[in-house]
């Protein structure tokens, strides 16, 4: 394979179990992925690490970054709960900052005044059964596409009882309808732990497709 076919680099940090991952894989990305915790079912290539201090000394080597730093700073239920979390977006932001490649930082509506031009994705946009929105900065030359939201018309299904039809899924908490979301989103290998933390695949493949269109980076076939 030649420099110029070869498939584009993509650094998933904090990846845990590959949401976004599987997303910038389908969009033609060799991906690597981060996290400071052991994830036996993250399906790509993995790295035990801390996510600043490896993006530091080798998101370099990258062509193109995701991050998303753990929500549970700028989670609501957290906050009632009286739960200290580390705040990440700051020293996210600094490292890939300083490394200079293009990237992305994604998450929760929380969070909104510390991303800096954040553009909203929903469930609804990819024709999926989940709400999930969840919100996305660019960065280092990359500016994320907006899409259309159409209005939410589906009910969602109340906590600690199974979805009907028709109803969309939050999948947050002991949700049920673990199954349904694994088949809706494509992420057969996902529990519960790993659906609650992620984002839906179909998100990253948007902005992975995005970015390669706006970059010129070639995908080898």
């Amino acid at each position: 394979m030649t420099a110029a076919t070869r498939r584009p680099r993509l650094l998933d940090l904090y990846c845990c179990q590959g949401g976004a991952s599987a997303g910038y894989a389908r969009a033609g990305f060799d991906v690597v992925g981060i996290d400071i915790e052991p994830q036996p079912r993250y399906p790509f290539t993995f790295v035990q690490a801390d996510a600043v201090q490896y993006v530091l000394e080798h998101g370099a080597q990258f062509d193109f970054i995701h991050a998303s730093p753990p929500c549970q700073f700028d989670s609501d239920c957290q906050r009632i709960m009286g739960r200290d979390h580390p705040d990440l977006i700051g020293p996210t932001r600094a490292a890939l900052e300083e490394v200079g490649v293009p990237y992305v930082m994604e998450n929760v509506r929380g969070a909104l005044p510390k991303l800096r031009e954040p553009v909203e994705l929903c469930g609804t946009m990819f024709g999926l059964r989940t709400y999930r929105h969840r919100y996305f900065e660019g960065g280092n030359g990359f500016t994320v596409p907006a899409r259309h939201h159409p209005r939410h018309l589906a009910p969602q299904v109340k906590m600690g009882r199974a979805p009907r039809d028709g109803e969309f899924i939050q999948a947050v908490g002991n949700f049920s309808g673990v199954g349904i979301v694994r088949a809706d989103w494509g992420v057969p290998w996902m529990n519960r732990d790993g659906i609650r933390e992620s984002i839906p695949p179909a998100y990253a493949q948007w902005i992975g497709e995005a970015f390669l269109e706006s970059s010129g980076l070639a995908v080898a076939a």
